[in-house]
């Protein structure tokens, strides 16, 4: 079980949990393709905060989900969330040279490389949530419904359609509507998944806090959202790991863009509230995910 009295060791727990995971679980750079499977490693073992997987973890331990199960939903969720990073970066896309303090996929290893690892890992996602041996003791209807739920949230009505109108946007003034409707795919949708594939995999969740729990993630997605457009205008490559300013000078429709920072500030605080109030609807112990709410809030409130 999580320890939800010191958030802080916990999160570092669960990150080093994921790592050593992913670890074992991702192909060595020994075998071949060698270069593809290094650039994947590269990708997914380089750290970042690991809301994601965090998130799997955090959900599935309020419902007594079994520890040993919620691994390979992590890591799957994890892989997808890389995947997008590494596409998301390259030159077609956002042309990004800098990740998490260090230089992106394809700068590292070419464009090419890139491209097949973040096809590789979307792959390697679903591969193992089909047939890792340690998902046997769930119904096979569970474990289909793990698949469905993280191949949504990656699709055409989730990240990667999300993606699609972030690009179709460039150089247009989106309705606040409109912006919330990008994000809650390019980046909520696979924080939704997260919370729900830790739910899926415990027998104790029933209708209301299945539905609850879907409403917490939805505003703690748009939350995220709205911290990261504010940190691109307001923080520094160093801080962030990655170019910031990058949304500003790329033109893109962005809460900072439509609203200022002021009133940005002001959403993402709404949206940090119906997080809450969602949450608490749920009951049990909700301290982790309490202190994650607010984790995501002030990183710039």
């Amino acid at each position: 079980m999580i320890d939800s009295s010191n958030f802080n060791a916990s999160w570092s727990a669960l990150q080093e949990q994921l790592q050593q995971q992913l670890d074992r679980l991702l192909p060595l750079a020994t075998q071949p393709p060698t270069r593809l499977h290094d650039a994947m490693r590269y990708a997914c073992l380089d750290g970042g905060k690991r809301l994601r997987a965090v998130l799997v973890y955090a959900c599935g331990d309020l419902f007594s989900a079994d520890p040993d199960v919620l691994h390979i939903p992590a890591c799957a969720v994890e892989c997808m969330h890389a995947y997008s990073l590494i596409h998301d970066d390259m030159p077609a896309m956002d042309d990004d040279k800098l990740r998490r303090g260090r230089p992106t996929v394809h700068v590292a290893y070419d464009e090419g490389t890139a491209l097949l690892a973040g096809d590789a890992l979307q792959a390697f996602a679903i591969e193992i949530l089909c047939n890792h041996q340690s998902l046997d003791s769930l119904k096979t209807q569970t474990q289909l419904e793990l698949v469905s739920t993280l191949s949504r949230a990656s699709g055409s009505q989730g990240m990667a359609g999300g993606q699609g109108i972030d690009i179709e946007s460039i150089g247009k003034q989106l309705s606040l509507s409109e912006l919330k409707m990008m994000h809650e795919k390019k980046t909520g949708a696979l924080i939704c998944a997260s919370a729900m594939m830790g739910a899926i995999c415990s027998e104790n969740v029933d209708t209301e806090q299945t539905a609850n729990l879907l409403k917490f993630a939805q505003h703690l997605g748009l939350l995220f959202q709205i911290t990261d457009d504010i940190l691109d205008e307001t923080s520094t490559d160093q801080a962030l790991g990655k170019t910031a300013g990058k949304d500003k000078a790329d033109d893109k429709p962005t809460y900072i863009s439509l609203l200022g920072l002021e009133d940005s500030r002001k959403q993402a605080q709404l949206h940090h509230r119906h997080a809450q109030a969602y949450l608490e609807k749920i009951g049990g112990d909700i301290e982790f995910l309490t202190r994650l709410n607010q984790f995501v809030l002030t990183r710039v409130c």
